[in-house]
């Protein structure tokens, strides 16, 4: 099930918000738990009940984990079992995400003949494995309390994040559940979540989806694309990926927030960063807090001289590439983007020297090209690429590109006579689009990059009940619901 249909927005959500909320009326706290973890497996295991079932062996067996390492006493045998759980975590998510990628370079490297498997990948598994892991660490380091099964439950399977995050640490939410003064309907919370659910929406339906059109194309005719057709459809792709996994957070946070359960955020205006190390400082915030807390600090952090700093972060950022997909192009995205932030340290006292708007201009170009190489289906493609936007010998837009960016709710808005304004509205795009090549595609480029450089983000904005926010509301929710096409997948569904 996707935050971005009909049935999650008009059924499963009021239904959740309506069952929490009266058990907790009665101060019926554990089966109202109950019950948003058995609304949780229904929303994991909607298209598939055997991803729900692998979700509930993996919580029973870290759950169980956790307790044989609160119950020990002895700190080898501890470090023994949280080892052992640890592995239990990486062997199952190597097994569901990187089984075949091992198999396939076994073939190509020693010309075997293995065989490679259909494979269920379980929704959510890296950022839940992730989370298991980060909850065995802090048991074992005595920073949670005596958690209940149903509770610990709950903070692993609890709908809003398990699809793509944000990756919670137990004290993001454990806490508030426990909270008797969040048991009830807050009328201000439902309207501030629900805010911050329909901008998500929004980003993701209108704007993300927009951008995945032309990628789609580009890709899809890799052999046709011009140098400039390269250069626009890596920024579309820049635009889909941010526009995609923060319109889900968003989303996620604000359906929590319905519930009175605060999410970390995890953007912060990534793409307005004036270096790499300032980048990471802002985008998918969970994670790079998951690899700072459980792998770079375990290391040594920056405190075992420059070298082995400089060694801690490859192997983090290594980690955050292989972490995000079974293919060469993570690994090397990954790897650059680790010696960047070296070269970022090392450069950082003359890099703070150059003036902002180069030192923007540099990091954004950097990230962009970076994506290229992650959407990318294989190394060579992304060389391919990247060489032929580099020599710009193709100075032309295809007409393909052009129109995979067409808005279909033009169309619609023309044909409709419940309101004149939304026809004026139409018929002046119209207007532009007939006399001026691209403009669909030039416009959505301005206003993406207008949305990530001026506007506030989610941590910025603040809900206050007026007529213009609740049409806002409206307007956002309609328009998204009207431009919904089947099923709507997010990118880091994938991961």
């Amino acid at each position: 099930m996707g935050f971005g249909s009909f049935f999650y927005i008009l059924v499963f959500l009021p239904l959740s918000i309506v069952g929490y909320f009266v058990f907790n009326k009665f101060k019926k706290y554990t089966i109202a738990n109950i019950f948003l973890v058995c609304m949780s497996l229904w929303f994991v295991g909607y298209f598939n009940y055997i991803y729900a079932l692998m979700l509930c062996g993996s919580v029973l067996i870290n759950y169980l984990f956790s307790m044989v390492i609160k119950k020990l006493s002895a700190k080898r045998i501890r470090q023994c079992a949280l080892v052992v759980g640890i592995l239990c975590n990486v062997a199952s998510l190597l097994y569901f995400k990187y089984y075949n990628f091992f198999i396939e370079n076994i073939n190509n490297a020693f010309n075997t003949g293995l065989l490679t498997k259909e494979i269920i990948l379980p929704l959510g598994i890296s950022f839940y494995t992730f989370q298991q892991i980060a909850f065995l660490v802090d048991t074992y380091r005595e920073l949670n309390k005596d958690t209940r099964f149903i509770d610990y439950a709950l903070y692993v399977v609890y709908f809003p994040h398990i699809a793509s995050g944000p990756i919670l640490m137990h004290n993001d939410v454990i806490e508030q559940f426990r909270d008797e003064n969040k048991r009830g309907l807050d009328y201000q919370n439902l309207l501030s979540g629900l805010y911050c659910f329909s901008i998500g929406l929004f980003k993701k339906v209108i704007i993300a989806d927009t951008f995945a059109n032309a990628v789609s194309w580009g890709f899809s005719n890799v052999d046709a694309m011009s140098s400039l057709d390269i250069f626009i459809v890596s920024l579309c792709y820049t635009f889909q990926l941010y526009f995609d996994f923060s319109g889900y957070c968003d989303m996620a946070i604000g359906t929590s927030r319905m519930f009175n359960i605060e999410l970390p955020i995890n953007f912060n205006s990534p793409y307005q960063s004036t270096s790499i190390i300032d980048f990471w400082g802002r985008w998918h915030l969970t994670l790079t807090q998951f690899l700072r807390e459980y792998i770079y600090f375990p290391l040594g952090g920056s405190k075992k001289g420059k070298v082995r700093t400089y060694a801690n972060i490859m192997i983090i950022f290594l980690i955050s590439g292989i972490w995000h997909g079974a293919n060469w192009t993570f690994i090397v995205w990954g790897l650059l983007h680790g010696f960047l932030n070296c070269l970022n340290r090392i450069f950082k006292k003359t890099w703070e020297k150059t003036n902002v708007v180069f030192q923007w201009m540099v990091t954004f170009t950097l990230v962009d090209f970076l994506w290229l190489l992650f959407r990318a289906e294989s190394l060579s493609q992304a060389v391919y690429l990247l060489k032929k936007m580099m020599c710009m010998d193709s100075l032309f837009v295809s007409q393909g590109l052009i129109d995979s960016v067409a808005l279909t709710e033009i169309s619609f808005w023309e044909t409709q006579s419940f309101s004149s304004a939304f026809k004026y509205i139409a018929e002046g795009i119209q207007y532009f689009y007939n006399r001026i090549y691209g403009f669909n595609l030039w416009a959505i480029l301005l206003i993406a990059f207008f949305i990530v450089l001026n506007l506030k983000n989610t941590k910025q904005i603040t809900y206050k009940r007026s007529f213009w926010r609740s049409l806002s509301i409206a307007i956002m929710l309609v328009w998204s619901m009207v431009s919904f096409t089947g099923v709507a997948t997010y990118i880091y569904a994938g991961f």
